[in-house]
């Protein structure tokens, strides 16, 4: 069984043994708790495995990309489903790009760009069929920023999986106990007792990117591509890639931002960076350099952002491992981006990732459903939605001409919005469900 798995609790089963007292020189304390083994596999085996397998059911949600009539998901970890949409009406998963590691994609031209735990990829999708690696630059992503808060031990391999055990133990309260640097986390539903013995506790180089258009990612992609150049950020830094030749990416110097960074969008030459903390906003007139233009701060939570003329979008979502308890939109001035400011805030649920086109803006507000706002008045948007779909766990969107793509926590949903006064479902594809 796999679960959601919080950093915090650490602290908190940290907190817990090392805050438990006793009033005796005998005491022992009773706790209940998980522990995750990881489960190792040789980078070398790994790096033989990419390649295309018959089409699978999804079972996860993961970040979505759109490139010419093909959908791709990104399933977490295992690969790519690449899906047909020339009939939006009746999408067809077509093929499974084994990925072990993934988490996000890019493509331009024939070229797809992924990430492999520490690495990342180019493969040629010329054949969505039978997809060749063209390339790969080693060790680029940090070692366990996968994992959750788990630790393993990078001499073993990568840990591509953990074993659950709940456990009891009893310990002695007076310190002699402990987890010996197991990766645990208390079970605060079990009943924890105390038991004490006299007292009581309290490769082809003529594949030149400028032929070529990319694609387009959701909000709440790491990946993206303007011009000439493939930009990655992870938890601190901005990877700038020249991808002039398609199948062979030259890393440039890493730009350090900060720290908690989430995710990145590309916006009339400039990058649109969205982290736990705030927005930053990256110039390209120097593409292989960016530079900093301005920031703008807010409420500690996660924080996708897009935009759309003057005005930037950002949903404020609270009560996960960003921290903070915001939910909410904020309006960003970008007229001057070294001004930029925020001018107007929306209450809103618990929102994930979003979208803008054309002056209709698409909110996923998490259980809350999938919200549509009329924002040609930018400053009033939040006063003015056009269609709610409810009952549905809603993650990200990609806005195309006239259709919705939308990735929930049980399927792909695409909608028909030509007419902003009827929206309405043109087809599901359904996760596979254990």
């Amino acid at each position: 069984m796999k679960r959601s798995i919080f950093p915090l609790l650490l602290v908190w089963a940290a907190l817990a043994v090392s805050l438990t007292s006793c009033v005796t020189d005998k005491c022992e304390q009773e706790f209940t708790f998980y522990s995750y083994e990881p489960v190792y596999m040789s980078m070398a085996e790994l790096r033989q495995m990419v390649g295309s397998e018959t089409p699978r059911e999804i079972k996860s949600s993961g970040k979505i990309y759109v490139k010419d009539h093909y959908v791709f998901v990104a399933e977490p970890n295992q690969g790519i489903h690449v899906i047909d949409n020339l009939d939006p009406a009746n999408p067809q998963i077509i093929s499974f790009i084994n990925v072990p590691g993934i988490r996000d994609v890019a493509v331009k031209g024939p070229i797809m760009y992924v990430d492999s735990y520490l690495d990342l990829v180019a493969i040629d999708i010329s054949n969505p069929l039978a997809v060749q690696e063209v390339n790969r630059d080693e060790n680029v992503f940090p070692y366990g920023s996968w994992h959750n808060g788990l630790w393993a031990d990078p001499n073993l391999g990568i840990a591509v999986d953990w074993i659950e055990e709940k456990i009891t133990e009893v310990q002695d309260c007076s310190g002699g106990g402990g987890f010996n640097g197991r990766n645990v986390f208390l079970d605060f539903n079990a009943n924890v007792s105390a038991l004490a013995s006299n007292s009581e506790l309290a490769t082809d180089p003529g594949l030149s990117g400028g032929e070529f258009n990319a694609g387009i990612g959701g909000s709440m992609a790491r990946f993206t591509l303007s011009g000439n150049y493939l930009y990655i950020v992870t938890d601190t830094d901005l990877l700038p890639y020249d991808v002039t030749f398609l199948d062979q990416p030259v890393a440039r110097q890493p730009v350090q931002i900060g720290w908690d960074i989430e995710t990145i969008f590309p916006f009339k030459g400039d990058l649109l960076i969205g982290s736990r903390s705030g927005m930053f906003i990256y110039s390209l007139d120097d593409p292989a350099a960016p530079q900093q233009l301005a920031s703008v701060s807010h409420m500690r939570s996660c924080d996708p952002v897009v935009a759309e003329g003057d005005y930037a979008y950002v949903t404020l979502r609270g009560g996960t491992p960003c921290g903070g308890f915001t939910n909410q939109l904020d309006v960003v001035n970008i007229s001057s981006p070294r001004n930029a400011f925020v001018q107007r805030t929306f209450a809103m649920d618990g929102p994930y990732g979003l979208g803008i086109r054309n002056g209709t803006l698409f909110v996923c507000d998490g259980e809350s459903g999938l919200k549509v706002y009329d924002a040609t008045d930018p400053l009033d948007v939040g006063n003015n939605m056009i269609a709610h779909f409810k009952n549905i766990n809603t993650y990200d969107v990609i806005p195309l001409h006239n259709v919705l793509l939308m990735i929930g926590s049980d399927g792909l949903y695409q909608y028909d919005y030509s007419d902003l006064s009827d929206i309405y479902q043109l087809s599901v594809i359904s996760f596979a469900t254990e």
